[in-house]
């Protein structure tokens, strides 16, 4: 009898082909059959060509035992294929936000950022995106979920990190990181955080005074000035711009708006206060309004600062802080592939922005009646 060379039919051990030709057509074992189908149509075999099926038909008499030991070595095969599938599982990375929509710059850089470190979205990773629209009450049961999945690493936007870490101490976090944290024992320090949350510092308290200083050395008519602020954020930030408002001789008015449809009203009562100049406060809801913010300031003729440059590409008068889109793709990219290849967050350092931007619209001056110092731009 000629001796066919062995059959590998699904990346598993070599079997001869005349053992499985009669574990297919031996009438005393009909489940062979099922048991082969099942595999090829889920994947774990490959359906043999029709010469291999033409070998195996010339083997139709075989022993018992035979038989046995090649089903047997088909269940192995089969087995350790899907083992091998069960390793092949892609990373998942989720984002914990307040924003509305997947598609905004932020976002765009951060899935930048990832490709240029070999990640790409549906391939090697996978992102799950947990977008409150502006509804903070909605991020605990986002975080919750993402923690049932589980994700691998979750990277929080702005005060979404609180609630991440509420959600699991285990779990790799990575965001903004306020000095608040370190007061309260949530990381040991910028150096060597611990836990499970690193990121970069955004130097939101220091920007928020800041802010109100360049408003004043811009104009420094003004005496009396609005901040918009969310009471479901920070009254750190609040605190601070407070404090930076009686060294600069101003008097403040701090407008509570927890919802857009508050926005008008809150400015009415600025300007019912008296105020003829506005600073926003950071708050991942009003940069989701950031259009209706700028539209109600250009309606009020109130000149205006805002937290990022967005708020000036859409018609906004100043804009300083850090380049946050920046931020997204080399910060949170980088730490993403490094916790991906085993670093843990409570040993990646808190980094800190070296870039920050003064940004005018030159126009919406120009449409306000106003004219903007020289200098300005220089802080």
């Amino acid at each position: 009898m000629r001796t066919l060379a062995p059959v590998r039919l699904d990346g598993g051990p070599n079997l001869p082909p005349k053992w499985l030709g009669t574990a297919l057509a031996h009438a005393m074992l009909p489940r062979a059959v099922g048991l082969l189908e099942n595999r090829i149509r889920e994947g774990l075999v490959r359906r043999p060509s029709g010469r291999a099926l033409g070998q195996m038909a010339r083997y139709d008499r075989m022993e018992r035992r035979r038989i046995i030991v090649a089903l047997a070595a088909l269940l192995v095969a089969s087995k350790s294929t899907g083992a091998q599938q069960a390793t092949a599982k892609i990373p998942r990375i989720g984002i914990l936000s307040p924003a509305e929509r997947p598609d905004t710059k932020i976002f765009d850089a951060f899935r930048a950022g990832l490709r240029e470190l070999g990640y790409i979205d549906g391939q090697n990773i996978s992102i799950e995106y947990r977008l409150a629209a502006g509804d903070p009450s909605r991020l605990p049961g986002m975080a919750d979920e993402l923690v049932r999945l589980p994700v691998d690493v979750i990277v929080a936007d702005g005060a979404a990190i609180w609630v991440a870490q509420e959600a699991t101490r285990t779990i790799p976090i990575i965001g903004a990181v306020g000095p608040e944290l370190v007061a309260i024992g949530r990381i040991r320090s910028f150096a060597h955080p611990g836990g499970n949350i690193t990121g970069f510092y955004g130097f939101g308290l220091e920007l928020s005074a800041k802010r109100l200083q360049v408003l004043k050395d811009a104009f420094p008519a003004i005496s009396r000035v609005a901040a918009l602020w969310n009471p479901a954020g920070s009254t750190l930030v609040r605190q601070t711009i407070e404090e930076a408002a009686l060294t600069l001789g101003l008097e403040l008015s701090t407008i509570e708006v927890a919802t857009p449809d508050q926005l008008p009203g809150g400015f009415e009562a600025a300007v019912a206060g008296g105020a003829t100049a506005l600073a926003v406060l950071p708050d991942a809801m009003f940069w989701n309004e950031r259009v209706r913010i700028v539209t109600l300031a250009a309606k009020h003729r109130m000149p205006a600062i805002y937290p990022e440059r967005e708020y000036v590409d859409e018609g906004g008068l100043f804009a300083y802080g850090p380049d946050i889109p920046d931020h997204w793709r080399h910060i949170r990219a980088t730490y993403v592939d490094k916790i991906l290849r085993g670093d843990k967050p409570g040993d990646l350092p808190i980094q800190q922005p070296t870039k920050f931007e003064l940004v005018v619209n030159l126009k919406t001056a120009k449409a306000l009646g106003l004219t903007v110092p020289p200098s300005a731009p220089m802080r």
